[in-house]
């Protein structure tokens, strides 16, 4: 256990804790794993553990990635949905999966974290057109035996949230812009005729002069009839939307029947941020959203 020691104590100066054992308690844990795990350094453009607050992982990872290369297509899916922080645990219960702290086995997280991420972040999924995953069943995570759990979240921080709709909350950024473009399955430039309210959501219509950035499976012919739906946006803040006189970035993706927005930006070139985007998006490659929810 001795060498276990300077491990947990980093561990634990991350924000994270594991549940009291005693020593036999947890020797018996470790001896009744003998997969054979490789120690690496969390790489840099690990973009969503890289400060997760420990510096190693373990491979193969939890969720069954051999390698590094598979890990960062898939981990970057996830990165918008910390940045929505619809749970100041969300980032702790990935990487948790995607990058394991470096012990000598794996430890998963606790099936309550699971739990508690999966019903602050699910109404956030969902407004972009995704279920929870079935591969983060939270059935499948343990109750009570040794697991990846946190500490110091108050109730204030649990109850934190911007109150604005989650595809209208974006920062003026390159990074923040391109995240929200690999959610997307298609990105227009085009202002918006009018917003109506139908049922839970907004329903978007655009004026007919619209010039697309990003077309992915949508047909031009589409894209001339398309009508975008904020889902459940009836009642949250969307300032984006309240401004038509305005040129936007508008993205989307197809959910069954409708085009689901993801993202909408005020259309800046005077903008930094907002040109360094555009150029980004000519050469940026995507992980695919589509393999990581099935």
């Amino acid at each position: 256990m001795k060498n276990l020691l300077p491990k947990l104590w980093v561990f634990i100066a991350a924000g994270l804790f594991l549940p009291l054992l005693n020593a036999a308690e947890y020797e018996y844990y470790i001896s009744t794993t003998s997969e054979s795990y490789q120690c690496m350094d969390i790489p840099e453009d690990l973009r969503l553990c890289f400060n997760v607050g420990y510096n190693q992982m373990l491979l193969p990872n939890l969720l069954e990635h051999e390698t590094i290369a598979e890990v960062k297509q898939q981990a970057g899916s996830w990165v918008p949905l910390v940045h929505k922080a619809c749970h100041p645990g969300t980032q702790v219960f990935l990487c948790s999966l995607f990058a394991p702290v470096c012990l000598e086995r794996p430890i998963y997280p606790c099936r309550w974290l699971c739990e508690a991420v999966r019903d602050s972040c699910t109404p956030i999924m969902q407004s972009f057109g995704f279920p929870w995953p079935k591969m983060l069943n939270c059935d499948n995570f343990p109750e009570s035996e040794v697991c990846i759990s946190m500490n110091n979240t108050s109730s204030d921080d649990m109850n934190k949230s911007s109150g604005v709709c989650p595809p209208c909350d974006n920062e003026m950024n390159s990074d923040a812009i391109l995240e929200h473009m690999c959610a997307s399955e298609f990105a227009i430039k085009a202002k918006i005729k009018e917003v109506k309210i139908e049922n839970l959501d907004r329903k978007i219509i655009l004026q007919k002069k619209r010039k697309h950035v990003k077309l992915g499976t949508l047909t031009k012919q589409e894209l001339k009839k398309l009508v975008l739906y904020l889902k459940n946006g009836a009642d949250c803040p969307c300032q984006q939307l309240e401004n038509l006189g305005s040129t936007y970035l508008i993205m989307g993706r197809r959910v069954g029947t409708q085009y689901i927005l993801t993202g909408i930006h005020k259309w800046d070139k005077s903008s930094k941020e907002f040109k360094k985007a555009l150029k980004k998006l000519k050469s940026h490659k995507c992980p695919t959203y589509e393999a990581v929810f099935k």
